[in-house]
């Protein structure tokens, strides 16, 4: 009996007006629009698998999802997805390919905007944030994620993980123009893992908790520890890594 055919997708979307990635019953969600679209096209029931859950309000720019059977050029599916939603490639994958478990990295970016107005085309995809910050902490506090770490201080006290450690392989500051842009690629992430590091890392650069305590944070602490969780909206997944090859550039 030959293999079944696999599909991977890569596609992008506008996270503020969806519950999330997942399935729920009665909500809006990426994975339920890309299931719908299939359905009709193929004309049966689809299920896709994801590399990377995204929560409620939080966007892609390459997401990857993978499903059982033939490929559905983009142009098809697109014209049955909402606005929000956009299949940028669709293409043959190898048997048993897995969007989520042959991923070996997931690469994330926070934007905050910075400047002392609001931005009327930034609203709902940066952070608006006019506190002034301190670049050499924010930057001490990514040189000091790079590396394997305990992250429970990072994600909800009520988790379904069971390991809290997680490799990460590139983290790092910049600039752009009124934006200061966050990126980490890491081997996986946990549920609200980046946005509860930016909310203390601003914490950090804001003056209210200095570098030493940010580093015991990545030693194990408990949640309870550790700053704020950051809206959703300044959150993109940039891209997922295969085979060992990295989203980020090296720096």
């Amino acid at each position: 009996m030959s293999n079944p055919h696999v599909t991977r997708l890569t596609l992008e979307y506008d996270g503020r007006e969806f519950a999330g990635w997942a399935t729920q019953p009665g909500r809006r969600t990426i994975q339920q629009e890309l299931e719908r679209a299939l359905a009709v096209v193929l004309r049966r029931p689809v299920t896709v698998t994801v590399a990377g859950r995204t929560d409620a309000g939080v966007h892609a720019l390459a997401q990857v999802a993978s499903y059982v059977g033939e490929p559905v050029p983009a142009h098809k599916l697109n014209a049955l997805l909402p606005d929000d939603v956009a299949v940028l490639d669709a293409r043959p994958a190898l048997p048993g390919f897995s969007a989520r478990h042959d991923a070996t990295s997931r690469a994330y970016r926070y934007r905050l905007l910075t400047r002392r107005s609001r931005s009327a085309h930034e609203r709902g995809r940066a952070l608006h944030w006019s506190h002034p910050l301190d670049r050499d902490a924010l930057d001490g506090c990514a040189a000091a994620l790079v590396g394997t770490h305990d992250f429970t201080a990072f994600t909800p006290t009520s988790s379904a993980h069971v390991l809290f450690q997680r490799e990460v392989c590139a983290a790092a500051w910049r600039t752009d123009g009124d934006l200061l842009i966050f990126e980490i690629e890491a081997d996986a992430f946990m549920r609200n893992m980046n946005r509860v590091l930016i909310g203390t890392m601003l914490e950090v650069g804001g003056g209210q908790r200095p570098l030493d305590d940010f580093e015991a944070l990545l030693e194990g602490a408990p949640r309870s520890r550790a700053g704020k969780t950051a809206p959703p909206h300044g959150l993109y997944l940039v891209g997922v890594g295969y085979d060992g090859r990295r989203v980020l550039p090296i720096r």
